[in-house]
């Protein structure tokens, strides 16, 4: 009889191990991904005072968007979760409008200096493509790890908390 419960004890404990180990394995990636996330918007973040002066050149009188590009990308720093990701997307709808503006002077496309920035930026673009998909991935097996039973039991008594996707466009 002792030896019954000791293995559903022993049983238990391990369950409890397991199940624990794979929770903080996922919150761990979820904050991998947002720190990935985070870098390659930092780089954006560095490129778009470089094009902005690149298009100034140019596009003097074109200042609406310059602005509100610039505005956007003082502000998205300062914010956290939801509201940066919503901020990030009013940046690469305003870069793509920067780039699109770009397209009517013809001395700016033909500008190396242009050029290499508007590669870097499709790049970094890209990279975040990549780290929020791996992010929303991430959030997704973590989130379901939460919600799942028997999971949910040792998620809730250890506080682990679902976290939001990172969508840099609205649904609109």
């Amino acid at each position: 009889m002792d030896y019954a419960l000791t293995a559903i004890a022993a049983g238990a404990l391990l369950w409890a191990v397991v199940i624990y180990n794979r929770l903080v394995r996922d919150r761990n990636r979820v904050a991998a991904g947002w720190s990935d996330i985070d870098v390659q918007l930092k780089r954006r973040h560095d490129l778009i005072p470089k094009l902005v002066a690149a298009v100034q050149q140019y596009a003097s009188y074109e200042s609406s968007t310059i602005a509100a590009i610039t505005e956007l990308r003082k502000e998205a720093g300062a914010r956290e979760g939801v509201e940066r990701a919503r901020m990030e997307g009013d940046i690469s709808r305003g870069l793509q409008r920067l780039i699109a503006l770009a397209e009517a002077y013809p001395e700016l496309q033909a500008s190396e200096n242009f050029l290499s920035l508007q590669r870097d930026i499709s790049a970094v673009e890209n990279d975040i493509q990549y780290s929020r998909r791996y992010y929303n991935g991430a959030v997704r097996n973590l989130n379901t790890r939460i919600e799942s039973f028997p999971d949910l039991v040792l998620a809730r008594l250890f506080a682990f908390r679902p976290r939001d996707y990172f969508e840099l466009e609205t649904p609109s």
